[in-house]
């Protein structure tokens, strides 16, 4: 089931996150070292992001690196673009 963008970007840390992936794509350690929670909450707001379209994970060898998925911010974009019409 998707989640909704909305409600996922609702939190700081998972903004935190895809500020993050916008810079480059990265793997859970490495969003982990800029953030106070632990490496198993950072999977777990990983995984919201990726329930709602907005995160992709590829693997690479043992490692699952995450980037943004620009596509899936098409639904908030059209929602914001209303206001501006």
């Amino acid at each position: 089931m998707m989640s909704d963008p909305f409600a996922a970007i609702a939190d700081p840390n998972r903004r935190h996150l895809l500020e993050e992936l916008r810079r480059s794509p990265k793997t859970v350690n490495e969003l982990a070292e800029g953030l106070p929670i632990s490496r198993p909450a950072v999977s777990q707001h990983l995984k919201t992001l990726l329930d709602s379209n907005l995160v992709t994970v590829s693997a690479q060898g043992t490692r699952r690196i995450y980037s943004v998925n620009s596509r899936g911010f098409d639904k908030l974009n059209l929602w914001l673009d209303q206001f501006w019409s």
